[in-house]
């Protein structure tokens, strides 16, 4: 049996722009990429603590060491400026292999530095 599970998740980053004339997604500083195991391309979920909006979209890879979490598209409407964000993707797998996957979990600090 295959479950979905939590893979990754950045808890409590900051929106640092929102860019309502781009095609869509999120960009994500690299560097909170790496820390959370995510990549380009890779399917989220976003859940917004200011106004309590969720939607999904896919990663686009942000300069390295910026601190940045753009929203962008149509996700632009779902938040503002300053707004504090979950970012989670989540993976199938076996369900015996769940239950010894450990997840990877990135607490942001200010400026969304690590």
């Amino acid at each position: 049996m295959q479950i979905e599970v939590l893979k990754s998740k950045i808890h409590c980053a900051t929106i640092t722009e929102a860019n309502l004339h781009y095609m869509g997604s999120i960009t994500i500083d690299e560097d909170l990429m790496d820390a959370a195991n995510m990549i380009a391309g890779e399917k989220v979920q976003i859940v917004n603590n200011n106004n309590g909006e969720r939607l999904e979209t896919y990663i686009i890879k942000g300069e390295r060491g910026s601190g940045c979490v753009c929203l962008n598209g149509a996700a632009a409407r779902k938040a503002v400026v300053g707004d504090t964000v979950i970012i989670i993707s989540y993976a199938m797998m076996d369900f015996e292999e769940a239950k010894k996957f450990k997840p990877s979990v990135v607490f942001p600090k200010e400026g969304n530095t690590l």
